[in-house]
């Protein structure tokens, strides 16, 4: 998930953050045993119930007392078509210190391992969403976990049942699973209750470093340190993903073997102040979504799309609006591709920001696009506002029964009951980030050509949804395109039908499915 903010053009794109470098003050490890004296607090798991403490038994601190409960270990076994999967499933944390050996916080993981399998051949693979602030439950229950709750585009509504079904396109049969919760999502939470950890975590480099500093400890953990390993992550986890791959790889001696990204989002510049290169970023999936209301659109279709947006649009957005015949051309075809009215398209010189497309495409009929899927509409809570303050018809809906699906799993099935409230997608994270100071906005393109370059056996492997208005995939296909010979080789790039989660679509899902599969089992 990439969560929107009031400082862009309303692109619904995550400005990130300034960089400040947690490595060396932050480190995850067994922590101290308690006292026998101070024990779980009343009321958790393991405690001694509702009587007061004695005056000899110091209370515990306040870490101990919002600490989440031990792992939870459990079998599964889940049937398939044509197969059937034994595994172990466990729920659990993992605490990470500064270097004073101060508890940090705790860092919430879930984790599938298939029964039976060598431990040193046996793959594992890390995922992780984006926001900031989106729990993992959307890749989890999503797309790549033994269970799944159904996207069903304009038929799910928060009201729609969360009851999770058995996922035949799960990623367990060729790789075990571990998906992982930032701060403040989840269950995820501060053991420090001060500020500077919030500031730490709330960071490009600390907020890296943590999740890099999990995925070791939890390979020391779980003794895995000689299994291939490979990341994932979705959205803003285009700006994590090449990132925790180079911390791995630099601070923490671990090589990753493949990189994962569904719908990500490599480099902010493109979409904030005045750049042209958002109005071609977004053009095809503007199209796509203009096809798709009309007959099934692959991205084969948009090939004349594509080419008008890395050229003659191009051309005519750079002459800019002081060039009257230009901007007229370059609205007019706007407007035919888009099906947006002219008159509006020449008002705004054929530049539509996301904000802008999504109200204008279906006004007529009092109804807005969705940002992470444009396919999908919904009604316009004021369609007679001067001002847009409208939702999101293709993610809203999923909030509800997302996260009560993910409780439910980790409550009843998987037998990890941690207090407070599950946070699938937690909009504080993104108020306290810290989204930095410079001229330079984040960007993690140097590290992806920096981990292929390091290690001639890393492979990546990039997906995308044609309606995805948040992340258009048009803008990673512009940033792959310039990267050297040696990188470009090693990086599929592939989209598919749907949005921001193209794998709600049971088409697009089995084919990403075998896109991952192919990747592993090289």
């Amino acid at each position: 998930m990439v969560m929107s903010l009031p400082a862009l053009r309303r692109t619904g794109l995550v400005l990130a953050f300034s960089a400040f470098v947690l490595a060396g003050s932050a480190h995850a490890d067994d922590p101290p045993q308690p006292r026998p004296e101070a024990t779980a607090p009343a009321g958790q798991k393991g405690g001694r119930g509702g009587g007061a403490q004695s005056a000899a038994q110091p209370s515990p601190s306040a870490a101990e007392q919002h600490r989440l409960p031990a792992d939870a270990t459990t079998k599964q076994t889940l049937e398939l078509p044509g197969r059937t999967l034994a595994f172990t499933a466990i729920a659990g944390s993992i605490r990470l210190f500064d270097d004073k050996r101060e508890p940090q916080a705790d860092i919430a993981y879930t984790s599938y391992e298939l029964d039976g399998a060598d431990r040193a051949t046996r793959p594992v693979t890390f995922l992780f969403n984006g926001g900031p602030g989106a729990s993992s439950a959307w890749l989890q229950f999503g797309s790549a976990g033994p269970w799944r709750l159904p996207f069903d585009g304009e038929a799910l509504s928060p009201s729609a049942s969360p009851e999770v079904r058995p996922n035949a396109e799960t990623w367990l049969d060729f790789t075990d699973l571990v998906f992982i919760d930032p701060v403040g999502t989840g269950y995820s939470r501060f053991a420090a209750s001060g500020e500077d950890a919030r500031k730490r975590f709330y960071s490009i480099d600390g907020d890296v470093n943590s999740i890099a500093l999990v995925i070791r400890r939890w390979l020391e953990k779980h003794d895995r340190l000689l299994s291939p390993k490979y990341v994932a992550g979705e959205s803003y986890g285009g700006i994590r993903g090449p990132k925790v791959v180079r911390q791995l790889q630099l601070q923490y001696g671990v090589g990753v073997r493949g990189l994962i990204l569904l719908s990500p989002l490599f480099d902010f510049r493109e979409f904030t102040g005045t750049s042209l290169l958002q109005y071609v970023a977004t053009l095809p999936s503007y199209a796509a979504v203009a096809r798709e209301a009309k007959a099934p659109v692959t991205r084969a279709d948009l090939a004349d799309v594509e080419a008008y947006a890395r050229g003659e649009f191009l051309a005519d957005l750079i002459k800019g609006e002081a060039d009257k015949e230009a901007t007229n051309r370059l609205a007019d075809r706007v407007a035919a591709l888009t099906g947006i009215d002219q008159a509006v398209s020449r008002r705004l010189a054929g530049r539509f920001d996301v904000g802008e497309f999504r109200r204008e495409f279906d006004r007529k009929n009092g109804k807005v696009t969705g940002r992470y899927d444009g396919s999908v509409r919904g009604f316009d809570p004021f369609p007679d506002s001067g001002s847009s303050r409208f939702g999101d018809p293709s993610g809203d809906a999923l909030r509800a029964p997302l996260t009560s699906a993910a409780v439910d799993v980790l409550t009843r099935k998987l037998n990890w009951r941690p207090d407070g409230s599950y946070e699938v997608l937690n909009g504080s994270v993104e108020r306290a980030w810290d989204f930095g100071h410079g001229i330079t906005p984040p960007q993690s393109v140097s590290e992806l050509r920096q981990i292929l370059a390091t290690d001639p056996k890393l492979n990546v492997l990039v997906g995308h949804g044609l309606f995805d208005l948040a992340t258009p995939y048009f803008g990673s296909q512009r940033v792959l395109d310039q990267l050297p010979a040696f990188a470009t080789s090693r990086i599929k790039f592939v989209v598919y039908p749907g949005g921001h989660m193209f794998y709600s679509r049971d088409g697009s899902r089995q084919a990403f499915r075998g896109e991952v599969e192919a990747l592993v089992r090289q």
